[in-house]
C-alpha cells in the first residue's frame, strides 16, 4: 500500500489559508501574526464515577480572538477531539462571525468522550461536570464566552449547560443566555435547529443569482434540476437535502455516511430516508436506492453541487484529482485541506468557503443570544400591530376597487410575522449581504482568485480594522 500523503494538520491548514487572504490585505506582519493568534486555550481534567468506577474525562476551550465579546462556538463531544482541531476552529469561529456580521470573537470547545458509550443520565453528569470547569475557570458566561451545539451535542447537552451555570449563578439576570442553541422552552429561538443547513441554502440560492458566478463553474439556469451528493447526514446534512430538494428542485443522487453510501440518479426521497435512519439507525437497506459500501468514493461521483456535511479533511490531496463536482459546498468545517483546496481551484472547480457557507448557526444563534439578554420573544411587539395594518391595507383595497379581496390573498396580506418567519428573513439577508461583501473581495482586490481567499480578506480587513480602531494592535 502507498504511504498516505503527508499534510498539515487542521490548525496548520486553516493558517495557510489565513495566509494567503493575508498576502492580499498587505497587513504588517505583527497585526497579522496576532490576529491569527489564539488568545487562550484551557484543557481541563476531571473525574467523574460513572457505574461504580471512576473515569477522568479531557476536555478544552480555546477563545480564539476576543477583539468582540462574548466569544462564541460550538461544544462537541467526539473520540478523537484534540487541542489542535479546537484551536483550528476557534480560528474558524473568528472569521465567521466576521464576515457575517456578527459582533462575537472565536471560540470553540470539545470533550474527548464516545457519547454512544454512555446512557441519558451518566452524559448529563458528565456534562455538568465539564460546565462546572469551564465555569470556574472563565471559559463560559453570557458576557464572555457562549457555547453551542456541535458534533455529539446538541439542545439536550445545552439546557443543561444553562442549568448548571444558573445554579453556580443565581443572581445572573442574563443566565440563560450563557448558551444557545437550547430548547424552545427553556430560552430557545425558533429556526435554530434547522439554521445551519439553512444557511447553506440561503448561500447557495445567492450563488445561483450570479449568473457569472454559476457560469464560472461550468453550470447556467437555477437550481432547479441540479444534481447534488451529500457528505453527512446529520442535522446539517439532512435539512440542507430536505431544503434543496423540496423547496428548490435539486435532485439528491447520493448520500454518504459512515456505514456506507446511498445513490440514485433519479433522486433519494429525504424524509423517507430520514424515517429509515430513526426506525434502523443505519442507511442499509434503505429500499429507494442503491447501497455503496465505500462511501468515500461516492464523494467522487458526477455532479453539479458535492455538500461535504460531515467532518474536517473529508478532501484531500489524496482524492482531489478525482473530484467531479463544479460546485462544492463546505457544510462542515474544514472539510477540504490546504493542499486539496489549491489543487480543486487550479482545476477550476468553485468552492463556497466553509467561513461563510456554515455561518447559518452561528448567526441565528446570536439572535437567540440577543433574545435572551433582552428578555421578549421577537414579533412580540409588532406582530399584532402589523395584522391591524394588513386588514386595514386590504379594506382599503376593497374601497378603491369596488372588489372582494380573495380570502387567500387577505390572509396573506394580514397575517403578521412571528419569530421563525423573523429568524428566516434575519438569516437570508445575512446570507445574502454576506456572500456580496466576499464577492466584492473577489472582484476588488489584487491577488484574490477565489471565494475562500476573498472571504478571508473581507473577514479579516474587518478584525483589523476593529483593533486598529481602538488601539488593541
Amino acid at each position: 500500500m502507498a504511504d498516505k500523503i503527508k499534510e498539515p494538520s487542521f490548525r496548520e491548514s486553516v493558517n495557510l489559508m489565513v495566509d494567503r487572504a493575508m498576502s492580499a490585505t498587505k497587513l504588517d506582519e505583527g497585526t497579522a501574526n496576532a490576529i491569527k493568534s489564539c488568545n487562550s486555550v484551557l484543557q481541563v481534567q476531571f473525574p467523574v464515577k460513572i457505574r461504580g468506577k471512576v473515569e477522568v474525562f479531557t476536555g478544552w476551550r480555546a477563545a480564539h480572538s476576543t477583539h468582540r465579546l462574548p466569544c462564541k462556538g460550538g461544544i462537541r463531544y467526539a473520540p478523537y477531539a484534540n487541542q489542535d482541531e479546537v484551536e483550528a476552529l476557534a480560528a474558524l469561529m473568528t472569521y465567521k462571525c466576521a464576515i457575517v456580521d456578527v459582533p462575537f470573537g472565536g471560540s470553540k470547545g470539545a470533550l474527548l468522550i464516545d457519547p454512544s458509550l454512555y446512557d441519558r443520565d451518566e452524559l448529563e453528569v458528565i456534562t455538568r461536570r465539564f460546565t462546572t470547569e469551564l465555569v470556574r475557570k472563565g471559559f463560559l458566561s453570557p458576557s464572555t464566552n457562549v457555547p453551542a451545539p456541535d458534533v455529539g451535542t446538541g439542545q439536550r447537552e445545552m439546557a443543561w449547560i444553562a442549568d448548571a451555570y444558573k445554579h453556580l449563578h443565581p443572581d445572573d439576570i442574563n443566565h440563560i443566555a450563557c448558551v444557545t442553541g437550547k430548547p424552545v422552552h427553556h430560552g430557545g429561538i425558533q429556526g435554530r435547529v434547522e439554521a445551519t443547513g439553512r444557511g447553506v441554502q440561503y448561500g447557495i440560492r445567492e450563488f445561483f443569482r450570479h449568473s457569472e458566478d454559476v457560469n464560472s463553474a461550468n453550470m447556467s439556469g437555477t437550481l432547479d434540476g441540479k444534481t447534488c451528493v451529500i457528505q453527512g447526514f446529520g442535522n446539517v446534512g439532512y435539512h440542507v437535502a430536505k431544503f434543496l430538494s423540496e423547496e428548490d428542485g435539486v435532485i439528491i443522487t447520493a448520500i454518504i455516511e459512515r456505514d456506507g453510501a446511498l445513490i440514485s440518479d433519479e433522486g433519494i426521497n429525504i424524509e423517507d430516508l430520514h424515517q429509515h435512519i430513526v426506525e434502523h439507525s443505519t442507511i442499509k437497506n434503505f429500499p429507494g436506492a442503491g447501497f455503496e459500501g465505500n462511501g468515500n468514493a461516492v464523494l467522487e461521483k458526477d455532479c453539479d453541487i458535492l455538500i461535504p456535511a460531515a467532518l474536517e479533511s473529508q478532501i484531500t490531496l489524496e482524492n482531489a484529482d478525482r473530484i467531479n463536482a463544479r460546485l462544492i459546498v463546505e457544510a462542515a468545517n474544514g472539510p477540504i485541506t490546504f493542499g486539496a483546496d489549491e489543487v480543486l481551484n487550479k482545476k477550476g472547480t468553485i468552492i463556497i468557503p466553509d467561513t461563510y457557507a456554515n455561518a447559518g448557526g452561528v448567526t441565528v444563534s446570536y439572535f437567540e443570544w440577543i433574545r435572551n439578554i433582552s428578555h421578549i420573544r421577537f414579533g412580540r411587539m409588532q406582530k399584532r400591530h402589523d395584522e391591524m395594518r394588513g386588514h386595514q391595507m386590504a379594506s382599503m383595497l376593497e374601497e378603491v376597487t369596488g372588489a372582494k379581496v380573495s380570502p387567500l390573498l387577505k390572509s396573506s396580506i394580514t397575517r403578521g410575522a412571528d419569530e421563525l418567519d423573523l429568524v428566516r428573513s434575519g438569516l437570508d439577508d445575512t446570507m445574502r449581504l454576506a456572500y456580496q461583501e466576499m464577492r466584492g473581495a473577489l472582484d476588488n482586490e489584487a491577488g484574490v482568485h477565489d471565494l475562500r481567499t476573498a472571504c478571508y480578506v473581507a473577514s479579516i480587513s474587518k478584525i483589523a480594522r476593529s483593533c486598529l480602531d481602538v488601539g488593541v494592535y
